[in-house]
This record gives structure tokens, C-alpha cells and sequence, in this order.
């Protein structure tokens, strides 16, 4: 087993195509609207990274991390999150997600970031704790653009905040993070990652 590392367009075509099938998988598409193996599903913008736990080119857990620059509380981070986290149906439960989930927090520590943020379901809080990342009770992510905002606190969301805090600076600042309401902005097509 091991984890493997691309920029999202970049994995081998037998390995993106898998991960494209475990996406749908998880979230299916409306009829038809699919992206293709090839397509990117996430905004370029946002630098995106796949991370994959292959066994015998088998793809067990897949995600992507998304980073970009933010402004908190008065000063400017680099942010990092987790986006599209999903296990193989049949390989569920065996920690294959936990491991990828820690490894991708580790790549955060270890690759520059000040910071690492992301919303989850509420049910999954407790799952990623287990691979390192802490809750920030309170704290709301917005998503969206400036003009058009996409609150993780809208209705009909259960979403709570996840993060780590690498830097020293972030480190300092993390009081600052909870119950706070965090600007992330990612765009369009990242409504919120």
C-alpha cells in the first residue's frame, strides 16, 4: 500500500478514472453531468493536489487538498483543506481513510501552510479528529465569492469546522479562529471545500 501524491490533472489515467468512479460513487451527478476522468473538478485556482492510498494499483481513499491565500482577523495566511474525501465502498472501516485523512494533514505541516481548514458533516467530526485535526466550535466557514457568500452555517447544513494550525504566526493566532467567521472565498466552483 502506498499514498501517492499529483496535481489533480496529473494522476495516471487507470487511477483517475478510479477516483472519478468513487466520487460519483459518494456523490452522484445528475444524469449526464459527470465530468470525464480528464476534467478537473476543482478550480485551478485553488491549486489542487490528489492524494491517493493505492494497493495493487486498486484505489482505496482519495482526496484533494485545496490551498489558497486568506485574510483573518488582520493578517494573511496560507490555507490548506481537504476537499472530495471518500474510501472505496468494499474497503470501508479497515482505516484507509484515517490513514490518507493524517497523511494529508501531515503534507499540510510539512509543505509551507499556516493553516489547515475545512468543513465536514457533523457525524464525521469525530473521524477526523482521529487523524489529527482539531474542531473549532463556533467558527464558520464563507465560502462562495464576496458577492455571492456561501456560509457552511447556512440552512439546512450540519457542517462543522475542522482545522490545524502549523506555523508559529498561526500557532499564535489561534484563538482568533474560533467563533469567528473566516472568509474563505473560495469561488464558484468550490463553493466551500
Amino acid at each position: 500500500m502506498q499514498i501517492l501524491a499529483f496535481p489533480e490533472a496529473a494522476p495516471p489515467a487507470e487511477l483517475r478514472t478510479q477516483v472519478r468512479e468513487l466520487q460519483e460513487q459518494a456523490w452522484p451527478s445528475e444524469r449526464g453531468t459527470a465530468p470525464g476522468p480528464t476534467e478537473p473538478v476543482h478550480d485551478p485556482a485553488l491549486r489542487p493536489r490528489s492524494m491517493l492510498l493505492v494497493d495493487d494499483g486498486t484505489v482505496l481513499a482519495a482526496l484533494d487538498v485545496l490551498a489558497k491565500e486568506i485574510r483573518h482577523a488582520g493578517c494573511d495566511y496560507t490555507a490548506g483543506g481537504l476537499s472530495t474525501v471518500v474510501t472505496r465502498l468494499e474497503a470501508r472501516g479497515r482505516g484507509h481513510g484515517r490513514r490518507l485523512v493524517t497523511a494529508a494533514r501531515e503534507a499540510l505541516a510539512t509543505g509551507g501552510y499556516d493553516v489547515g481548514l475545512f468543513t465536514c458533516d457533523r457525524p464525521l467530526r469525530a473521524f477526523y479528529e482521529s487523524a489529527g485535526w482539531h474542531h473549532l466550535p463556533g467558527t464558520v466557514l464563507v465560502g462562495g465569492t464576496p458577492q455571492a457568500p456561501f456560509p457552511s452555517d447556512r440552512p439546512g447544513f450540519d457542517k462543522v469546522t475542522m482545522a490545524d494550525f502549523f506555523s508559529p504566526r498561526a500557532r499564535q493566532a489561534r484563538a482568533a479562529f474560533r467563533d469567528s467567521r473566516i472568509a474563505l472565498h473560495p469561488g464558484n466552483i468550490d463553493a466551500l471545500w
